[in-house]
This record gives structure tokens, C-alpha cells and sequence, in this order.
């Protein structure tokens, strides 16, 4: 049910904030639902301003998107956290509750989830990840759902190597490590995940097989990246990082003013025109 308690308004907060696309994706969901009274903007907060900016919040907040530098930081400040979150110490969404609880969650990992399964991908025997940043260990969180066999992890340090196999000791997942100079071999399993910085995987635009699998490629900005455009091109199916906004967007939506179904095709209309109008 709809908040009725005077609860309308929420934000994402991060450093820096202003190329968010999140209040274009929330706000087209409250016009889709009727919601007129709600609002939803953006606030540059650091790590050091962060527990001011939530002490001074009053009881016309619903809830927050918390994007980096703050997934971390903010669990120091809240009552609870939900097992997805806990699973990878990251919150991206904090809900405040009728009686003024602070309720963490993390709707990345299932927003990969629901991205990958509108692709088809609802199962993988192996999968490839590239990079070993936060968004990396979201991604074996999800894989830790859909793949039954091992997962290899690309990396340029042994201690990013050893970070990820912490993880996937923690998430239950069977990682394997594989050095950065053999990138290209990870385009080769039937799911590769992408977690670099744009431009990163530009090198291996060439390496793309000749029968590609899945490429779900974090990035929604520069878009297409190379590696996708190849990816697309050999006619490998491709999830981009809109996707992943939008689906983990849709869970915030619906957890903030509960209303379900969020209007994930709205949504994603009002990303791909903002995207388009920059």
C-alpha cells in the first residue's frame, strides 16, 4: 500500500552526485503512479558530512539512494540491515520506517538479477568477472544466485585477487583468480561481467569470439562502450548499466512509497531520453 503517513520525499546522496540519473528515474515513477506530492532530488554529501546531513532529516523522508562514496558509511547509521547488504557490507538504499527506523537494503544485487533474467540468463555453469572493485562483489552476490560452477575474477593486483576470494569464500561462491594480462580468455565463458572504468576494457574489443555469450557491462555512460558495440555486433546478447539502474531503481521505488509494481518501462524511457539528451 501507498504511504499515507505524510512520508513523500527521498534523494540520493553521494560525491560527486551531479550526473546521477536517479531522479529521473524515481521521478518519472512517481508522475507513472499519481504520486504529485513526492519528491525526490540529489545532494552532494561526503563521508564526513553524511551523519549530519541524516540527523537533519525530518519525518517528511521516505528514503534514500546512497551511491559511492557512502554504500559503506552509512551502516554506522542505521538500526537495521537486510541480509542482501550485509552479504557485501554495502547499502544502497535506506528506507525510513512509520515509527522512524532506519532500514537498510541493497537493491543492486537483485536489480542485476532481474537485468540478467530479462535477458533470458536465468542460469550460468561458469561466469567471468573483470575488475575487483564494490561493484565486483555485487556481482558474485548475484552470481552466487544464478551460477552453479566456478567463477573467474580478473585481476591487476594478488591483493584485489585476494579480495575477491574472500568474497566468494563469504558469498559461497568458487572464485578463481586470474591475472589482468589474460583478459582476454574471459571473454570466452558464457557470462562475462564487466565492473571497470570506462575505457578499460577498450583493448579487448578485438577478442570478442565469434559466438559471444552474455555481456553485462556495468557501465550506462559512455554508451555504447567498445567492448558492448563488439559484443552486439557478433551477435552476443548485451545488459548495460542502464539496465542495472533501472531494475535496482524499481526496488527502491517500491520499497520507498509502497506502491508494486514500480513502472519499470516508464523508467527506462525517461533514463534512455536523459542519457540521450546529454
Amino acid at each position: 500500500m501507498p504511504s499515507t503517513d505524510g512520508r513523500h520525499r527521498a534523494a540520493v546522496l553521494g560525491s560527486p552526485i551531479a550526473h546521477s540519473l536517479s531522479p529521473v528515474l524515481h521521478r518519472a515513477a512517481y508522475t507513472e503512479l499519481g504520486l504529485a506530492h513526492w519528491s525526490y532530488d540529489r545532494f552532494d554529501v561526503d563521508e564526513v558530512g553524511l551523519p549530519g546531513f541524516i540527523e537533519g532529516l525530518d519525518a517528511s523522508w521516505a528514503g534514500l539512494s546512497l551511491t559511492m562514496p557512502l554504500k559503506r558509511a552509512i551502516i554506522p547509521l542505521l538500526d537495521s540491515v537486510s541480509g542482501t547488504a550485509s552479504s557485501v557490507e554495502a547499502v544502497n538504499t535506506v528506507v525510513f520506517t512509520e515509527d522512524g527506523r532506519r532500514v537498510g537494503d541493497n537493491t543492486d544485487i537483485p536489480g542485476m538479477i532481474a537485468a540478467l533474467r530479462e535477458r533470458g540468463v536465468e542460469k550460468t555453469d561458469s561466469a567471468a568477472v573483470l575488475g575487483a572493485g564494490a561493484t565486483a562483489s555485487s556481482a558474485l552476490a548475484a552470481l552466487s544466485e544464478i551460477c552453479t560452477g566456478p567463477v573467474t575474477a580478473y585481476v591487476r593486483s594478488r591483493g584485489r585477487g585476494d579480495e575477491m576470494r574472500g568474497w566468494g569464500e563469504r558469498l559461497g561462491v568458487d572464485v578463481r583468480i586470474a591475472d589482468w594480462a589474460d583478459a582476454e580468455q574471459a571473454l570466452r565463458a558464457p557470462l562475462v561481467i564487466t565492473t571497470t572504468p570506462a575505457g578499460t576494457t577498450d583493448a579487448l574489443t578485438g577478442a570478442v569470439p565469434a559466438a559471444p555469450g552474455t555481456l553485462f557491462d556495468v557501465l550506462y555512460e559512455p554508451w555504447p562502450t567498445g567492448l558492448a558495440a563488439a559484443w552486439s555486433d557478433r551477435g552476443g546478447a548485451v545488459v548495460g548499466g542502464l539496465d542495472l539502474l533501472v531494475h535496482q531503481a524499481v526496488l527502491q521505488v517500491e520499497q520507498m512509497t509502497g506502491c508494486s509494481p514500480a513502472p519499470l518501462a516508464a523508467m527506462r524511457q525517461a533514463g534512455e531520453a536523459a542519457l540521450a539528451a546529454r
